[in-house]
């Protein structure tokens, strides 16, 4: 079943700072990460996003003890121009009574398979990707 392309519409409002609409969604992307986030630290909120919904799919269906996820995400920068992302690293905290297999399992379907934000990347960034389970 094909996805249907994603459509978004920016309008530049003053200085860089853009609004932008999909659909029923909206989203201020600001440079200074002052009305919103910078194009940047959207793409790292895309790129979490993405994994942490295919890991909480995952570990559901999988009907283990889960009681919730955090994703903490550090992406690093080249120095010089246009300082694209050269490595990311994410950590995920998932909450209740989980082996580390399924977790370790979700995860690496999540990036090979299932996460469409970071299979849209250039595949030479560095992409490091640790958990820990906690007692909820």
């Amino acid at each position: 079943l094909m996805k249907p392309p994603t459509v978004v519409d920016l309008v530049w409002e003053h200085d860089l700072v853009l609004t932008g609409s999909s659909g029923t969604t909206k989203m201020t992307l600001d440079s200074a990460s002052a009305a919103g986030p910078s194009p940047m630290q959207a793409l790292g909120f895309a790129i979490a996003g993405c994994m942490a919904m295919d890991i909480v799919h995952v570990l559901k269906k999988g009907r283990h003890d889960f009681k919730g996820l955090k994703a903490s995400l550090v992406a690093e920068r080249a120095a010089d121009e246009p300082r694209r992302s050269t490595s990311v690293a994410m950590h995920f905290t998932v909450a209740g009574n989980v082996p580390p297999e399924p977790v370790q399992r979700a995860i690496d379907l999540s990036r090979d398979k299932y996460c469409s934000v970071w299979n849209s990347l250039r595949q030479d960034i560095e992409l490091k990707v640790t958990f820990t389970v906690v007692a909820a």
